[in-house]
């Protein structure tokens, strides 16, 4: 044997050793879920993310990414379901106030080259006629962890919406902060939002020494009764009377 084919010889078999190794299958995807099914059908996959270079050839490189969704339901004040809203995710660039990485940190550990084609791949979710939306995400695992920071906006274009067609779901929260964390190791699976804004309204009214709550309410719907006493005109061809002709169609015994 000579010495090139001993060489040619001896890349292959780090050649098929490498490729055994990339595409071996995964074991079963154990999962804590923390979320109460806030994030969920969870996978594991394997994409390529860039090249090896050798002396007498390059192979592709291939990274592990977390694939799932996150899910929510939107509704009205009284709970109805609204279908046709949009939900967004914005993740963190940088490192945060505490020094631990945010999303681009992510990518930076495991993008090397020029080439790779990974990225933080969050899908817009769209409320269904159920209110249920769901945001597709794959998300590269670092160290054997997902830990990706970001902020739910909720409807982003309602404005826009308005002006451009008279009329939108403006929403009560405009966004939200998230982390998403997730260990491949313990099958730890969490998501947890920031400072949450509540809102309360002020019911009813102060006496004696005690002022009212001080607060704006709710909007309320006008009722037809409510646009009369606005001052709106009644209709075409309606009398001045209407309500008074209305009670003297009905015989009370008189």
């Amino acid at each position: 044997m000579t010495k090139d084919t001993l060489i040619k010889t001896a890349a292959l078999s780090v050649f098929f050793m490498f490729f055994t190794g990339c595409f071996g299958g995964f074991k079963s995807l154990k999962v804590v879920d923390l979320t109460d099914t806030r994030v969920g059908d969870l996978s594991l996959t394997k994409k390529v993310t860039g090249k090896r270079e050798f002396i007498f050839f390059s192979t592709t490189k291939t990274g592990v990414f977390l694939e799932g969704n996150i899910q929510g339901i939107i509704t009205d004040y009284q709970g109805n379901p609204i279908e046709g809203v949009t939900v967004k995710v914005m993740p963190d660039s940088g490192r945060s106030k505490t020094g631990e990485a945010g999303a681009a940190d992510a990518f930076a550990a495991v993008e090397e080259n020029v080439g790779a084609s990974i990225n933080l791949s969050f899908a817009p979710g769209i409320s269904d006629t159920m209110g249920l939306f769901k945001i597709r995400f794959s998300l590269p695992l670092v160290d054997k962890e997902v830990d990706v920071r970001g902020r739910l906006v909720y409807n982003p274009g309602w404005n826009q919406a308005r002006l451009n067609l008279g009329k939108a779901y403006e929403p009560q929260m405009k966004d939200s902060q998230f982390r998403l964390y997730y260990s491949i190791k313990t099958g730890v699976l969490a998501f947890a939002e920031g400072v949450r804004k509540v809102i309360v309204q002020p019911v009813g009214e102060g006496q004696g020494k005690l002022r009212a709550l001080p607060g704006a309410a709710a909007p309320q719907t006008l009722t037809p009764a409510a646009d009369s006493a606005a001052g709106r005109p009644p209709a075409a061809g309606a009398p001045d009377n209407a309500e008074e002709d209305l009670f003297k169609s009905f015989d009370f015994g008189q």
